[in-house]
């Protein structure tokens, strides 16, 4: 992976970062005996389902307004142009919501309790090693026109 000079760093495909951690969460839910959660099967695969179909309506409508915009969706790359419209006026991160949607929407439909335990610090690691770095760069990049949009739309929901 080429990470632009100009870019906010981010060194790793955080699509990755959730998968890889979705996979060895489901992988030691197994080894550990599928410790499963307390819930009736049909509520988690019905509550996973929705919450997978919409992590990726947000995370696929996100990306493509990136493309239409005409500027990198790649956190490693250069970002030419700030999106501020359609879901980026709910959350600076609809991405990120949305890969933590499937994620969660996945685990639960295979009723891991192991993978949906490392979801919380999959967040926080997205957070810091990703968002925060995103974050300071597009102010370095697009200054008070990003302070504002910082200030009015939260960074989750």
């Amino acid at each position: 992976m080429d990470v632009d000079e100009n870019s906010a760093g981010v060194r790793f495909p955080p699509p990755l970062v959730y998968g890889g951690t979705l996979i060895v969460g489901l992988a030691m839910g197994r080894f550990f005996g599928h410790p499963g959660l307390w819930i009736s099967h049909y509520f988690e695969r019905s509550i996973g389902m929705m919450l997978a179909v919409a992590g990726i309506g947000i995370m696929l409508t996100a990306a493509n307004m990136f493309r239409a915009a005409g500027t990198e969706v790649k956190p490693w790359k250069a970002s030419s142009l700030l999106v501020t419209d359609r879901v980026y006026r709910w959350t600076r991160n609809p991405m990120y919501l949305g890969m933590t949607l499937i994620y969660a929407g996945v685990a639960l439909w295979f009723d891991s309790l192991v993978a949906l335990l490392l979801l919380p610090p999959l967040v926080y690691f997205i957070q810091q090693e990703v968002i925060l770095r995103e974050e300071r760069y597009l102010e370095a990049r697009f200054g008070q026109a990003y302070r504002d949009y910082k200030a009015g739309v939260r960074r989750w929901f």
